[in-house]
């Protein structure tokens, strides 16, 4: 099996290489050989590797300042995808892409479900969503992940950061009006593994799915859980001070409420997701 995997350096795309290689060959391009932003340079290289299958887990995920680089957002996040699947489609394979909870506005009580309506806040929400449409529009076989507020023990994210500040600072000022769920990329890599597999086995129920973390917290609520751990290991910890989001403003706005429902995703595939703080220990002994 040949797999093509795009955004050679990305979080969900390390734990994916790190995890696919018992399925045959792995082949992820770097930035110059698979640019996201020519579109003619994406359609050779498939047509030159002729995968089993592609996943696309590269995206423009700046999402303040996307807010002043739609162009480049909109090709990244929108227009990438949607070659990719007429790509996918012209080689009768299936297409695997991310997306995010930034398709919603934050509004609703309770879990979105994917028959919620999308109404992202801020032009990273809007691209996503467009690229979405983009690989619905073409009508080949694919499966849509949105998942939310993705860490990893490399790359920039919320995790590292925090760890650092943690250490750094005497206190330390978390949002914790926005609620959502941690969701690990070894979790999302695990997942799309046994997707693949399922795949594999006659499994075919394509189309657009939740799939992050069990459980919920806030920013905050997540710094604790990791300031905790970094107690455990006997190191400095900041204090914690929670704020509500109108003290921390950002040119993009954020949804107060990211809780995605995933129960669709174990009905069809029969993949169920772990609980939150299981993963970030999981995550955590990894990276000691």
């Amino acid at each position: 099996m040949r797999i093509l995997i795009s955004g050679q350096h990305g979080q969900v795309s390390r734990e994916l290489q790190r995890r696919l290689s018992s399925l045959g060959e792995v082949i992820v391009p770097g930035r110059d050989q698979l640019n996201l932003l020519q579109p003619e340079q994406i359609r050779q290289q498939v047509r030159t590797i002729r995968p089993d299958l592609i996943i696309n887990a590269a995206a423009y995920t700046a999402v303040d300042l996307a807010e002043s680089e739609a162009d480049a957002a909109f090709a990244i996040n929108a227009t990438a995808p949607g070659i990719f699947a007429e790509e996918a489609l012209a080689l009768d394979i299936p297409l695997i892409h991310y997306s995010t909870d930034y398709v919603f506005d934050g509004t609703k009580v309770g879990a979105y479900t994917e028959d919620d309506v999308p109404n992202p806040l801020g032009v990273y929400g809007a691209s996503k969503l467009a690229g979405e449409r983009a690989i619905t529009d073409v009508q080949g076989k694919h499966l849509i992940l949105r998942t939310s507020w993705v860490y990893s023990t490399h790359g920039r994210n919320f995790l590292l950061t925090m760890q650092r500040l943690l250490q750094e600072k005497p206190e330390l000022r978390v949002v914790a009006d926005q609620i959502g769920a941690p969701t690990w990329a070894g979790t999302i890599a695990e997942n799309t593994l046994a997707l693949i597999e399922r795949w594999q086995s006659g499994t075919s129920f394509w189309g657009t799915y939740h799939m992050t973390a069990q459980g919920q917290t806030s920013w905050f609520g997540f710094a604790q859980a990791i300031g905790e751990a970094l107690r455990e290991q006997g190191k400095p910890c900041a204090e914690l001070l929670p704020i509500p989001s109108s003290d921390y403003p950002t040119p993009a706005a954020r949804p107060l409420n990211s809780c995605l429902d995933c129960s669709r995703l174990e009905r069809d595939w029969g993949v169920s997701q772990p609980d939150w703080q299981a993963a970030l220990r999981e995550c955590l002994a990894e990276q000691a």
